[in-house]
């Protein structure tokens, strides 16, 4: 593997000799302002959009009445101003904030959820918002859900994923059940919109990106200082305080969001369902959350900006394990995220982004077990601090060619600490120290061929400090073969590193010894095709996706394990449609096939994973009132994991839908009553292995903007 070292130095000296001389002279868009002061573009075809990077924005306002406003709104909302800007001097050039839309290639499969639809379905965390974006298989959120059962992209598992918050990441190369990244983390009153990212993407944030990246983009203040609070209680003792300041002047920008969350989730669960206590109730599955953030940007001149955010998150959890039998055992997780980034405009067609960053993550995981009718205590603590550091240069060279390289270093140390007054398990207690340094050198070429076709290349060199030097392309192109279609397809190289805690740490809390022996996942990914525009108002992504990973990590007779082969194939749909001024309606279909190759599993299924998962929705708005019907269809996945007597391992979950309602009703001009019930139908269906929704569960609150 070390011999890929090589390969990056000589790769970069041929892009920079090879590509620009590729590059001629394309047509600008010209932009109009009417008399009204709105834009006016000609736009001639899809190609000139730049698709297909897709808006999932789901039940939005009307359609604007000029054309560019139309299209882009349904299209690609964050390029209509880049779009309308005239070319300018270098002493007149203006950063933008820190909520841009990242700029990769349009070969990169983009959805995008705003800040109003997030708002329409009350969505209370990440995990929350992602549920009814396309390809997501979201098992760990909701009433009784627990992080065991995992959120899923296509596949793969979140920690198969890259998470950013502002192009930050904030993985923490922890992955066992207890200690993954966790979604709840950030405020979503904090939230402007979530990116999904698939393709090239894996060159820029990290070659372990096989289930895709999402990016959180925060919002930021702006003007006058103004207050957003909201207020909710519900079923099951549940309540919600939201809450955001934020303003500005002329250079500067802040933003301040707080979030409270609590839930009891005790209800009646039936016979064989995980956690159920001698009352008929689901036991020990609370969750109690409060999370900050603020940040803060400053134009230094226009040429610079510098930004500040903070994040924190205490959350207090019981668990459910995988539909086993009675449970105790609590999760404490405490999180800080620092994030400092400075952004300079070197020319008008050269940006340069330099940022820092530090993770803290700390899970303690805790409870008692019963052997031979002795009560004995255990304790698991992963404590993990990364620090990172990213350059990041976006280059346009010629009107046909951009640059985009940089390095990203990131430095963590885990402290894991295990305790058992269990006999047999007492020579396992221990505690452990271990770091990890990855440096990698990154750069995604885009080529304009001509007017219709683009070709991307991504490298990323990668040097590890525990898995050594290894070499990661992606490529990429988008062929707009008429106005209405373009076609587009991506293949990346991936490596997934055994995380810290699976190769040192032993797990107490589930038994699973660690193995320093462990290889990394490697294979790749792989994405086809088309988007069309059928209408001004009527948009479609429809999608081909696949895997294959060797090497695939998993627990084999209590200890961690390579275990095999898993080939992944998929169809994805998302269809976006304006049906009327104030109406609108959206529709997600993913199937996964997650077949696993080799080993004793082979043939089947991997667990958990549905084969068809669906979302849609309708919505009307008008002057602050708003209704949104949802429904969900979800095909039932494998248990896979600890089956009662007279069940098998390859057993499936029954398939299910779901219908949740979330209206508004405006009291005043800053003030609106807000409703949402879930699961109409009121059928306790089986979520995922023994783990059962509660049946109909309402919410009520108040909304105000002062």
């Amino acid at each position: 593997m070390k011999k890929n070292v090589y390969l990056f130095p000589i790769s970069f000296l041929s892009l920079f000799i090879t590509f620009p001389s590729l590059a001629s002279d394309t047509k600008i868009n010209q932009v109009n302002r009417n008399q009204s002061g709105k834009a006016q573009l000609d736009i001639q075809n899809l190609n000139d959009i730049k698709l297909p990077s897709t808006n999932a924005s789901l039940l939005n306002q009307a359609i604007e009445e000029s054309k560019v406003n139309e299209v882009n709104e349904i299209i690609n909302p964050e390029k209509t101003s880049q779009n309308s800007t005239t070319e300018k001097d270098d002493s007149d050039i203006q950063l933008e904030a820190i909520g841009e839309k990242d700029s990769l290639p349009e070969s990169t499969p983009t959805h995008i959820i705003d800040k109003e639809e997030i708002q329409k379905q009350g969505a209370s965390s990440v995990a929350d918002i992602l549920k009814r974006m396309p390809g997501f298989s979201i098992n760990d959120v909701g009433h009784g859900a627990d992080i065991h059962t995992g959120t899923y992209y296509r596949g793969a598992s979140i920690n198969q994923s890259v998470i950013l918050i502002n192009g930050r990441p904030i993985n923490n190369n922890i992955n066992t059940y207890h200690g993954a990244t966790d979604l709840n983390s950030i405020p979503v009153e904090a939230i402007d919109r979530v990116e999904l990212y698939s393709g090239a993407a894996s060159s820029l944030y990290g070659s372990s990106a096989v289930g895709g990246v999402v990016n959180i983009i925060t919002k930021e203040g702006s003007g006058k200082s103004k207050l957003n609070a909201a207020i909710e209680f519900g079923s099951l003792n549940t309540n919600n305080q939201q809450s955001s300041f934020s303003g500005g002047t002329e250079n500067v920008r802040y933003n301040l969001s707080f979030e409270r969350f609590f839930t009891d989730n005790k209800y009646k669960v039936p016979v064989g369902a995980a956690n159920r206590d001698t009352n008929g109730n689901l036991f020990n599955a609370d969750t109690a959350t409060s999370t900050y953030f603020g940040n803060i940007g400053v134009d230094l001149n226009k040429k610079n900006t510098l930004s500040l955010d903070v994040k924190t998150l205490s959350s207090r959890r019981g668990l459910v394990y995988f539909g086993f039998p009675l449970q105790k055992d609590r999760l404490d997780h405490d999180g800080l995220n620092i994030g400092l980034a400075w952004k300079s405009q070197l020319a008008n067609n050269s940006k340069l982004t330099t940022t820092f960053g530090f993770n803290q993550d700390y899970f303690n995981t805790y409870g008692p077990t019963v052997v031979a009718n002795r009560e004995f205590y255990r304790t698991g603590t992963l404590d993990t601090q990364q620090f990172s550091t990213r350059v990041d240069h976006e280059w346009k060279i010629s009107p046909n060619y951009q640059l985009r390289w940089g390095l990203d270093l990131n430095n963590t140390n885990l402290d894991g600490t295990v305790n058992s007054t269990r006999p047999d398990r007492i020579n396992l207690n221990t505690e452990e120290n271990r770091s990890l340094l990855n440096t990698a050198l990154f750069a995604v070429n885009t080529i304009n061929i001509n007017d219709v076709f683009q070709f991307d290349l991504g490298l990323r060199q990668n040097f590890d400090s525990e898995f050594g030097n290894y070499f990661n392309p992606s490529v990429g192109f988008r062929y707009g073969i008429s106005p209405n279609i373009a076609l587009r397809g991506s293949w990346s190289s991936v490596q997934r590193n055994p995380g810290l805690d699976q190769k040192y740490v032993y797990d107490t809390v589930h038994g699973w010894l660690p193995n320093r022996d462990l290889k990394p996942e490697i294979g790749s990914s792989w994405t086809a095709g088309v988007d069309v525009s059928l209408s001004q108002n009527l948009t479609g992504q429809f999608t081909y996706f696949g895997s294959s990973l060797d090497d695939r990590l998993g627990v084999v007779q209590g200890k961690w394990q390579n275990i095999g082969l898993v080939d992944t194939n998929g169809f994805e749909a998302a269809l976006r449609w304006k049906m009327a001024r104030n109406w609108s309606t959206f529709f997600n279909y993913t199937y996964t096939d997650a077949k696993i190759q080799t080993g004793a599993e082979s043939g089947l299924q991997l667990g958990l994973i549905p084969y068809s998962n669906l979302q849609t929705g309708i919505g009307y708005q008008k002057n602050g009132w708003q209704a949104n019907l949802y429904a969900t269809y979800y095909s039932g996945a494998r248990r896979a994991f600890f089956t009662n007597p007279g069940e098998k391992t390859t057993d499936f979950s029954p398939s299910y839908l779901n219908l949740d309602f979330s209206a508004r009703v405006p009291v005043n001009q800053n003030l609106g009553l807000t409703f949402y019930l879930e699961n109409l139908l009121g059928e306790q269906y089986e979520r995922v292995n023994r783990i059962y929704s509660p049946g109909l569960t309402f919410r009520v609150g108040l909304s105000s903007n002062i």
